[in-house]
């Protein structure tokens, strides 16, 4: 069993892509269900996001996404590993028709809650391309979730066989050329007076195991994945896309007045911190090559 601060490469897999996760084995006889380790954490998860996400969802991420959408009124749009609905609310608000779609049950319980009944919310796997018929979606969003699942090929199969043809498909994550879990970190330059960014690893595929919250039982811990840019960019067309748009987004933060405050503040404005792809299908889907 990995040590929950292993960095490690990442092996050709081929699980599902619920949010990734290390189990704790079959499930018991008397358990009605085996719950993910994102079910455990939901409680700790829900009280870091809230009930309106966090201040960077609010005044970045989620009005960002929805412009990219190109969403008109009565579109229906799928909230693909929607966690505890928070950006499923925030395109309720504006006129269209959500679904939400997550691997917790323990999540859709606080979304479901929070939610106006015309929200309809789904228990699945990203990846079973069986959760919808072909053609449902008028667009399709995944927000800060994509880092945390195993098989994004699958999930990316998925969204292209659910998303009508020409609407977009959009994606967030922290961005992958400047948040490597465990091997990026912030520096000062004292000569240059100057706060910079380290890289130490990048081209590597990785998954981190991360406990979140810390459990009591070390052997329970959920995953993140570092991939490059490459990465997702070649998943995404090898399902039929084509990215027709890319957006880095900056911390809208200010840093307290003092001595580093205006080295603090210009990298916050050029070193981003998360990263948006835009995808549309390609009107004849390129060839696909069998799966690893």
């Amino acid at each position: 069993m990995p040590k929950p601060d292993r960095y490690r490469p990442v092996k050709k897999k081929t699980g599902s892509t619920s949010r990734g996760r290390q189990s704790r084995g079959p499930a018991k006889p008397s358990e009605k269900k085996e719950l993910t380790l994102w079910d455990q954490a939901s409680r700790w998860y829900d009280s870091l996001v809230g009930s309106q996400g966090t201040n960077y969802q609010k005044d970045i991420i989620m009005p960002g996404v929805f412009r990219l959408l190109e969403a008109n009124k009565k579109d229906r749009i799928l909230d693909l590993a929607c966690g505890q609905g928070v950006f499923s609310r925030y395109l309720a608000k504006e006129g269209v028709q959500v679904e939400g779609l997550d691997s917790s049950s323990e999540l859709l319980t606080y979304a479901r809650t929070r939610s106006h009944p015309a929200i309809k919310y789904h228990v699945g796997d990203a990846g079973d391309i069986k959760n919808f018929d072909a053609d449902r979606f008028d667009g399709i969003a995944s927000l800060m979730a994509i880092q945390n699942i195993e098989r994004m090929d699958l999930l990316f199969k998925s969204a292209a066989h659910w998303l009508k043809p020409g609407k977009c498909f959009v994606v967030v994550m922290t961005h992958p050329c400047f948040r490597v879990p465990r091997q990026s970190h912030w520096g000062w330059d004292d000569e240059k007076k100057l706060e910079y960014r380290r890289v130490d690893h990048y081209m590597t595929e990785a998954d981190v195991p991360l406990l979140t919250p810390p459990f009591a039982d070390s052997k329970s811990f959920t995953l993140t994945f570092h991939r490059p840019l490459q990465s997702y960019v070649s998943a995404l067309v090898q399902a039929g896309f084509y990215v027709d748009a890319m957006e880095e987004w900056v911390s809208n933060k200010k840093s307290l007045p003092g001595k580093r405050a205006k080295a603090e503040n210009r990298s916050k404005k050029e070193i981003p911190l998360f990263l948006a792809l835009r995808a549309r299908l390609h009107s004849v889907p390129p060839p696909q090559k069998d799966a690893q």
